[in-house]
């Protein structure tokens, strides 16, 4: 088989896999898009490892061994993962990331809306002061 068969496959999974990761708005769906890229890095691993291993006298499989660490980090990512999706679903009541990022900022953020001043009144500057004379 040649090289470019699985090359065009991974390619074609990356592809969907970003596009997923890029236009999807459910955290679910970004994690199960995430996994389809490491499943289209692994599809390239271990076809270029088959590739190569014809050309090299003594084969190592280092692609092979790759593709086992890379399933094992994505396992525990996905672990990690849906235990956070699962979490901030259950406090929040929804894994839409649009809302979700607009509730991590917080009303309180030094965003264009926000006047300078922290959750006591003073404005940033007299926090800073305050910092500059505890430390000293």
């Amino acid at each position: 088989m040649h090289l470019t068969y699985p090359a065009v496959l991974s390619a074609l999974l990356f592809c969907t896999g970003l596009y997923g990761v890029l236009a999807r708005r459910n955290a679910i769906l970004v994690l199960m898009s995430v996994e389809l890229m490491l499943n289209a890095v692994n599809l390239n691993l271990v076809a270029f490892d088959v590739w190569l291993s014809r050309a090299a006298e003594e084969t190592l499989h280092s692609g092979q061994a790759l593709t086992l660490f890379t399933i094992a980090i994505a396992a525990a990512e996905i672990g990690i993962g849906l235990a956070i999706v699962l979490a901030v679903y259950r406090n929040r009541g929804t894994s839409d990331i649009d809302k979700l990022r607009d509730t991590a900022e917080g009303p309180d953020s030094d965003g264009p809306d926000s006047d300078g001043r922290g959750t006591d009144g003073l404005d940033s500057e007299a926090l800073a002061a305050q910092k500059a004379e505890a430390t000293a």
